[in-house]
């Protein structure tokens, strides 16, 4: 079974554009580093609930644009706002507090952890402060929210496996996990079938799918199956600035996205 099986039944078009106006949109958002101009004049707008794809080819900008919205890189000049609220230039522990998840190419999450415990730690975070004389156990609503979470992504079973005994695709969806354990309004997903194969993408795609309600989506992946059967829209970067935006079959039939990107 392909790839494409398991994604050509995924949302098209404009459904799940909230409409209660944008959860995030970036004002002039511009990123240099010395000469070289990474990220130039993005304005950006993503909706409430929409699954919105970042594509491109290499050196477009693309993981420079996802380091500036979720704090790793200090814009230039522009702006970020999320729900309204300017947020540019904040640390990446504030930017997650205010509700912007993310997960990263290479895995971030803690080997030598169990499962639960990873999910537990992230959902601590929200909850509760730290307190040396308090056993985590204590408090009963963090270890249930942690099962929740690994129940949503497939992975209660292994609620007691350590992380590092996981097979790659779990360990992507147990940093997606993580990133849901702090509650987040924004979900940033950065290639999270990277690695993998037809049979955990084809998983991912229907995590991503089921865990997207009442959830606004922006990801960053460079399967074309993947993209085409999850985004709602599809924002195109090319030399760090935007050179195309629409629905999938919008950007499927754009000449400038099929000179620069879409070629093969």
């Amino acid at each position: 079974m392909s790839t494409q099986s398991a994604i050509e039944a995924a949302p098209a078009g404009e459904a799940g554009v909230g409409a209660t106006g944008p959860v995030l949109r970036t004002e002039g958002l511009t990123r240099r580093f010395g000469g070289l101009t990474a990220v130039n004049n993005i304005n950006f707008e993503v909706n409430r609930e929409e699954i919105r794809a970042i594509i491109g080819p290499n050196g477009a900008g693309k993981s420079t644009f996802f380091n500036c919205l979720t704090g790793v890189l200090a814009p230039t000049s522009g702006r970020i706002l999320f729900n309204g609220e300017d947020i540019t230039g904040l640390s990446p522990d504030r930017i997650s507090m205010k509700g912007i998840a993310r997960s990263y190419q290479i895995t971030n999450i803690l080997p030598n952890a169990t499962t639960l415990e990873n999910v537990r730690i992230a959902a601590q975070s929200r909850r509760h402060g730290w307190s040396m004389l308090r056993d985590y156990t204590a408090y009963q609503d963090i270890i249930e929210k942690a099962e929740a979470v690994l129940k949503s992504v497939g992975l209660y079973a292994k609620v007691d496996e350590l992380a590092a005994n996981l097979s790659h695709g779990e360990q992507r969806n147990l940093e997606i996990g993580i990133a849901l354990a702090t509650e987040p309004q924004l979900l940033c997903l950065d290639e999270p079938t990277a690695g993998m194969s037809s049979a955990e993408t084809r998983d991912t795609v229907q995590l991503v799918r089921s865990i997207a309600k009442n959830l606004t989506i922006l990801i960053v992946e460079h399967d074309m199956e993947v993209v085409m059967g999850l985004a709602n829209r599809i924002t195109v970067l090319n030399y760090g600035q935007v050179l195309a935006e629409g629905t999938p079959t919008e950007i499927q039939n754009n000449p400038k996205v099929l000179e620069v990107y879409l070629k093969t």
